[in-house]
């Protein structure tokens, strides 16, 4: 490893996203524009959340990455300025349908950690009074006295 490399701290990279940046502008900027409309929920959530990782927010721009890829590709091929880009997002069924699916996606992040608490703490439940079922079926077999506690 160089000592240049070493010195380099974590935003190292911030030029090289700002050339990427940069090239999307100059290069793509209707699929930019209209990525940048239909995305906006999942953007602030990224831009918002303070979880390491940032998993809602991750979980929303995939769901709205999945609504709003057909339309980039639409707009894409068809070859259409910035204006067919805000005509395409100015669609109230396309863009309610990518924020909602970003919306869902972003509940659902937030709910799956406690449906999951929930079922493996009815799994829990559910295997402890089967063991001390068991336990009691042991006892009353042999003749154990029962243990103190169950």
């Amino acid at each position: 490893m160089s000592a240049g490399a070493a010195r380099r701290g974590p935003g190292g990279s911030v030029w090289l996203q700002g050339l990427v940046c940069g090239a999307a502008v100059a290069l793509a900027t209707p699929c930019t524009v209209l990525a940048g409309l239909l995305l906006a929920p999942g953007i602030t959530a990224l831009l918002l959340e303070r979880e390491p990782g940032r998993p809602a927010a991750r979980v929303a721009l995939l769901c709205g990455a999945a609504m709003a890829a057909s339309p980039l590709v639409a707009l894409w091929q068809a070859g259409q300025g910035v204006g067919g880009a805000i005509t395409a997002a100015s669609d109230s069924t396309l863009l309610g349908g990518c924020w909602a699916a970003q919306g869902a996606g972003w509940l659902a992040a937030m709910l799956a950690p406690l449906f999951v608490r929930l079922a493996l703490e009815a799994h829990a439940r559910a295997t402890m009074a089967r063991l001390r079922a068991e336990r009691s079926r042991y006892e009353a077999e042999w003749g154990i006295p029962p243990a103190e506690g169950g």
